[in-house]
């Protein structure tokens, strides 16, 4: 364990009714506010008799044991790192990067170094937008961490504001433009179309997010078309995928509500992975060594904020899914 962490623990009252987790956590731990203590379970610094436990609303009974392991303060601000960045455009006002699956966008909680931020302050120094704050300074939109792609981030607060307002617009007015690249489970029916369905954070597990009916989340559209059928035997489908909205995991979420989850999707597909099996030796393996949802952020276009240029660019699929691919083709 890290020198710079406690671990600090509690035993509920023997005979105590159930109570929730977070409720137990802040009257023990009165120094440490409810929302640090809910992060630090939904980060899987909380044990329960020995058990990893992420949900903070779940209820535990009176006798258990409660470990929490507290990561020392962090610096306020991220700190600078000079690590490879893949820049596919960069100017005065704007930076376009192809984030490589695994690198987290910003620091949070577990993920302090080593993130798209750090690296970003180390190349661009001080012209990024303070808009975002400083953990995120100017990112205007995110990937997941296993998402790989394009990614556009503000270097001043002009063209912070500028892009953000195409983002929250969602390219209704065409300004701007995003693909998606995903591998599926099965062959979507009708092979083109629009997914609407309202998403919102899971009640039962707070690391997922659900479809909801309308007017309990927020208003999530995705427009797909197959553009493949890899192996020619509707086991799988390449699937091309534009965001009208730009809801957490939506792509993941709307594909699976749908029965077609991505492949490698440890969240979302995970009913899916006994699938594998039918799946040749070299596919199997391809599927393996991906080792994460196959998806990839492939286009993306915007007008620039200043000179209203209008700009577009594409990412060739990384080589771990374009081995999956041709695997899947034989």
């Amino acid at each position: 364990m890290n020198r710079d962490t406690t671990v600090r623990s509690l035993v509920v009252e023997p005979g105590a009714a159930p109570e929730r987790l977070d409720r137990v956590l802040a009257r023990g731990f009165e120094d440490l506010s409810r929302a640090r203590l809910q992060a630090l379970a939904r980060d899987g610094f909380v044990r329960c008799d020995d058990v990893e436990v992420r949900d903070p609303s779940r209820k535990v009974a009176g006798g258990s044991r409660i470990e929490v392991v507290v990561p020392a303060p962090a610096p306020a601000e991220p700190r600078g790192e000079a690590l490879p960045l893949t820049v596919v455009h960069e100017d005065d006002d704007l930076i376009v990067i192809d984030k490589p699956a695994g690198l987290v966008v910003h620091p949070a909680a577990g993920h302090e170094d080593g993130t798209l931020v750090n690296r970003l302050i180390a190349h661009c120094g001080e012209s990024l937008s303070g808009i975002g704050g400083v953990r995120r300074p100017g990112i205007v939109h995110r990937l997941d961490k296993d998402t790989s792609g394009l990614l556009v981030v503000a270097k001043n607060d002009l063209a912070h504001q500028g892009l953000s307002a195409q983002f929250a617009d969602h390219g209704r007015s065409g300004a701007l433009e995003r693909a998606y690249l995903a591998l599926v489970w099965g062959v979507p029916e009708p092979r083109a179309g629009t997914i609407t369905a309202s998403l919102a954070r899971s009640r039962h597990n707070r690391e997922k997010i659900a479809v909801v009916r309308d007017g309990e989340g927020r208003h999530a559209v995705t427009h797909y078309r197959v553009e493949g059928l890899p192996g020619g035997d509707g086991l799988t489908a390449l699937v091309r995928c534009r965001l009208e909205t730009g809801r957490t995991h939506q792509i993941r979420v709307h594909l699976s509500h749908r029965g077609h989850p991505l492949l490698g999707d440890p969240t979302y597909g995970a009913a899916f992975k006994t699938k594998a099996a039918r799946l040749g030796e070299a596919p199997r393996a391809a599927l393996t060594a991906l080792g994460r949802q196959a998806l990839h952020a492939a286009e993306l276009g915007f007008l620039h904020p200043r000179t209203e240029e209008r700009l577009r660019f594409e990412s060739a699929l990384p080589e771990d899914f374009s081995g999956l691919l041709a695997a899947l083709e034989g």
